[in-house]
């Protein structure tokens, strides 16, 4: 747990006359976020592919003040957007010490709270709050109940001798406990209608109410959620009055660039075999001709984790290859691709017509990516000469348990094998692992581009 610095006031006193004044959560962060702005700080790390988009929506939103849903498929990134948001709140912030729902020393909102501020005065002991600890996220599940969310009667206290009627009775859910923070809804359409209602008075009064209690909580939150479109399968819909209250939506999206789809699967895969620009390319590719394609369920979407979960496929498979044959380090190859649709096919829903269709439609969708990516990286590059060699006597086996100085040996020294390193980003001294990734690569692109013929078996594929 991070420790507050010294100096700070501890006491209510202590801190009127240090000049500090109250503000709003919204008011907080949107003067926080105005600051890193001017200073050009980066803001929101790790989120690839919103910078023109929807970062600059949801910056206009905080300085707004609206409250804010983020609307879009799965994996593209809402929850770790909205993880972000706690970096906009100070530091640290004065809590009443020992309150419930951390107000501020200077102005309680809670029976007990204004009872030991009247008592205790200046001498109202003060704790302070790291802002990690002002970020609260629920994730909406069907069995939600208002309690969770709002609060409940505590039995324990009723059983202690308070009447029913004693706001002390109140055992306060997240979103009081939330006081002066952020509340993120994930998947706000999964909670029940009668729930979303709950949220109601929250977000436009501001206050709570709790079984008919005559409680009135100024509450001091900013509301975030996030949403797949309401029209994905047959989950729940937001309720109209609810969603005319958040202040902004704002529609999120798959990466627009292939080479943020590669940025993103270099940050967010755990690779455990080194795995080549070219083929984090083709995978991004894939995906892309993935999202783009009728026979898949755009309304369900292609999540960007499977893209990742590719990449640790490829590397998984490259890392298999090194144990069986001792080669190091371990290198993917594009042999290692075709381990991606058998284990990956259930990430991706199709279109009911296309029942059967599946091997078949990502295979065919995989070549297409190689061959697109083969075609930016060789461009002007004459790939004849290795056409001829293959052809002439020297086939080039590859596979499983195949290394990669096996498939350079089986070619006769041909400066085009350097040039095709090099587009590769390869150096001439480099693992024989990697210079054989992009010979492959080339190799297959003259199988795909029908110069060579390619036969195989479970394990083994021999160009020739």
């Amino acid at each position: 747990m991070p420790t507050p610095p010294p100096g700070l006031p501890r006491t209510a006193g202590e801190l009127r006359t240090s000049g500090h004044e109250p503000r709003s959560i919204k008011a907080e962060m949107r003067a926080n976020l105005l600051t890193a702005l001017r200073s050009g700080r980066a803001l929101w790390p790790g989120i690839v592919g919103f910078d023109r988009t929807v970062l600059p929506q949801l910056e206009r939103a905080l300085i707004a003040g609206h409250d804010v849903v983020l609307l879009g498929e799965r994996g593209q990134g809402k929850t770790r957007l909205l993880r972000a948001l706690h970096s906009l709140l100070d530091e640290w912030t004065p809590v009443i010490e020992g309150s419930e729902l951390g107000e501020h020393p200077l102005q309680p909102i809670t029976p007990v709270s204004r009872r030991r501020a009247a008592e205790l005065g200046d001498d109202l002991p003060v704790a302070w709050r790291h802002r990690d600890d002002r970020y609260v996220e629920k994730l909406a599940t069907p069995d939600t109940s208002v309690g969770d969310l709002v609060g409940d009667v505590d039995p324990v206290k009723v059983a202690e001798g308070r009447s029913l009627g004693d706001p002390e009775t109140i055992h306060y859910g997240l979103v009081p406990r939330a006081h002066r923070g952020i509340v993120t809804i994930n998947e706000l359409p999964d909670l029940a209608e009668r729930i979303q209602v709950a949220l109601l008075n929250v977000m436009e009064e501001r206050d709570i109410q709790i079984r008919g209690y005559s409680l009135r909580l100024p509450l001091d939150v900013l509301l975030v959620a996030t949403a797949n479109p309401e029209d994905y399968t047959n989950r729940g819909r937001i309720i109209t009055p609810l969603k005319d209250r958040f202040g902004a939506e704002v529609r999120t999206h798959y990466p627009t660039e292939i080479d943020d789809e590669v940025s993103l699967m270099r940050q967010e895969a755990e690779l455990p075999a080194e795995v080549g620009d070219h083929l984090l390319e083709v995978l991004a590719r894939f995906v892309d001709h993935l999202r783009e394609s009728s026979a898949v369920d755009q309304r369900s979407g292609v999540s960007a984790r499977f893209a990742i979960a590719a990449a640790e496929t490829v590397a998984a498979a490259a890392l298999h290859r090194s144990a069986l044959t001792g080669e190091e380090p371990a290198v993917a190859r594009p042999v290692d691709l075709g381990a991606v649709p058998a284990v990956l096919r259930g990430k991706v829903e199709f279109e009911a017509g296309e029942e059967g269709r599946e091997d078949e439609l990502l295979g065919y969708l995989l070549r297409r990516s190689v061959a697109d990516t083969a075609r930016g990286m060789f461009a002007g590059l004459d790939l004849q000469s290795l056409a001829d060699a293959v052809v002439d006597g020297h086939p080039v086996a590859t596979g499983e348990q195949i290394a990669g100085k096996d498939v350079l040996t089986a070619l006769p020294e041909l400066p085009v094998l350097h040039q095709v390193a090099e587009r590769a980003g390869v150096r001439p001294d480099d693992p024989p692992g990697r210079i054989a990734s992009a010979v492959e690569l080339a190799l297959e692109s003259l199988y795909l581009a029908k110069r060579l013929a390619k036969d195989s078996d479970d394990d083994r594929s021999v160009y020739s």
